[in-house]
């Protein structure tokens, strides 16, 4: 699910994105879009159906034509009630009817579709079957950057929202943490997040000790000792877009070595941020970061990419890794998350959303960077 649908968007802001995203298919040299609940309906309507279930629900986008949304009869009431509604045609279907041979009447008979990532496989199927001289791509693959770079409001929301993950880490590094499992310090984080504003709460890594060496550790029963470093790493929704943060704490005095590699991590993501800015292809965030850990021996303990985009989502494109050379467009944001893991030791990684701004980048996410100790 997505959360709830900001109040800052209206069915002027749909309709102008169900515009766009129809004129960049064209562009792309698709006959259309088709669009099952998920991520993407939301962004472009703000429609949400009350369960997702084997019924089809699809919206439907082609350049010079009216925006269609397909719906359950059932489903129906609600649909008009979404805040894309005036700026749409809403076509129902009742149980014992064919949805795919409504919808085919919609669709160019040989067209190219794009079709969302999560859409069910029935339904795609079912589409096939009734149009078999059609073919369909992935959004991702056919329009990475349809979400991609964010417009005044959506900036505020994503800032909003990584401001309360902030004000979760600084109340979560008051509390104890020596003789705690990682699962009590996770559900003190998951609640902190839905103090501060959060409807969903997508992640609370809590990896303590050698647990920290794997960047997607699942928290368990391990009790965190005095001497541990703690990889935190959470986030969620907020007002219906993400947050996502890294920090890591020691729990009492660091080693000389700890101390050593969290600021070699630091030094990696400040390098990350410095390289944003526009016109800089993705892969140049990722290299300026990994340099710096490569040029300090660690770059075999450097094993995920540097970052990934966010929005109504807490993982879309763009992503910050080496090959991709699509350039930084001003309202891009995405993460910037270098970590060093030493397998059966520790880890350290350290993460902020990141916007494009005119000039180069400014952070959404503003805690310390440097080491923290806990108790």
């Amino acid at each position: 699910m997505t959360g709830a649908v900001p109040a800052s968007f209206t069915a002027d802001d749909y309709e102008a994105r169900m515009e766009r995203a129809a004129r960049q298919a064209a562009e792309a040299g698709l006959a259309g879009l088709l669009v099952a609940p998920g991520p993407d309906l939301v962004w472009l309507t703000g429609y949400t159906p009350t369960a997702v279930t084997e019924r089809l629900t699809l919206l439907v986008l082609a350049a010079g034509r009216d925006p269609v949304l397909v719906v359950p009869t059932l489903e129906a009431p609600d649909a008009e009630h979404a805040p894309a509604a005036s700026a749409l045609t809403l076509r129902d279907w009742t149980d014992g009817k064919d949805p795919y041979a409504a919808t085919a009447a919609l669709l160019d008979a040989d067209g190219r579709f794009g079709i969302s990532d999560n859409a069910w496989a029935m339904h795609l199927l079912g589409l096939q079957k009734a149009l078999p001289g059609t073919s369909y791509a992935s959004l991702t693959e056919a329009l990475p950057m349809l979400r991609a770079v964010k417009d005044a409001a959506e900036l505020e929301l994503l800032a909003a929202a990584g401001a309360a993950a902030d004000a979760a880490f600084e109340e979560i590094r008051q509390v104890s943490f020596a003789g705690r499992r990682e699962t009590d310090v996770a559900a003190d984080l998951a609640a902190l997040l839905r103090r501060f504003g959060h409807s969903q709460v997508d992640f609370t890594i809590v990896a303590s000790g050698p647990n920290g060496a794997n960047p997607h550790h699942e928290i368990g029963d391990r009790v965190i000792e005095r001497g541990d470093m703690v990889v935190l790493d959470f986030g969620g929704l907020k007002d219906g877009y993400g947050s996502d943060t890294s920090r890591t704490v020691h729990v009492g005095e660091p080693t000389d070595e700890e101390r050593r590699v969290h600021d070699l991590v630091r030094e990696a993501q400040e390098a990350g941020f410095r390289a944003v800015r526009p016109g800089a292809a993705c892969q140049d965030v990722d290299r300026a970061a990994r340099a710096v850990i490569a040029g300090a021996g660690y770059g075999e303990y450097f094993i995920h990419r540097t970052g990934h985009g966010i929005g109504v989502t807490t993982h879309e494109p763009p992503y910050m890794i080496e090959g991709e050379e699509r350039p930084l467009v001003p309202g891009m944001c995405f993460s910037v998350e270098p970590g060093v893991y030493l397998p059966g030791r520790f880890g350290v990684r350290i993460e902020d959303i990141v916007t494009v701004t005119e000039d180069g980048g400014r952070r959404l996410n503003n805690t310390a960077r440097e080491m923290v100790i806990v108790e």
